[in-house]
């Protein structure tokens, strides 16, 4: 597994995670959400949102918005 990014901010009320990209991300890709050694859940990319408007990929560097599946704090690492 090759790290992509980490979330930098979780909105609990909707199930959303902030993630800060060091790679490309595209819907359809499959991840998973780890803190420390512990994999935490792997999920597939289903919709994606930059300043809410929706997006197909994003570019290392970006933020994007993404609905999870569970809880991923900020500091979650994020693998692809």
């Amino acid at each position: 597994m090759d790290k992509i990014g980490e979330v930098v901010h979780f909105y609990g009320d909707i199930n959303v995670a902030v993630l800060a990209l060091d790679e490309p991300l595209s819907i359809g890709d499959t991840v998973t959400f780890r803190r420390g050694e512990e994999d935490l859940f792997e999920q597939k990319i289903a919709s994606m949102e930059v300043d809410e408007v929706s997006v197909e990929a994003v570019s290392a560097g970006d933020e994007v918005a993404v609905k999870v599946s569970e809880q991923a704090k900020a500091g979650t690492e994020v693998y692809r």
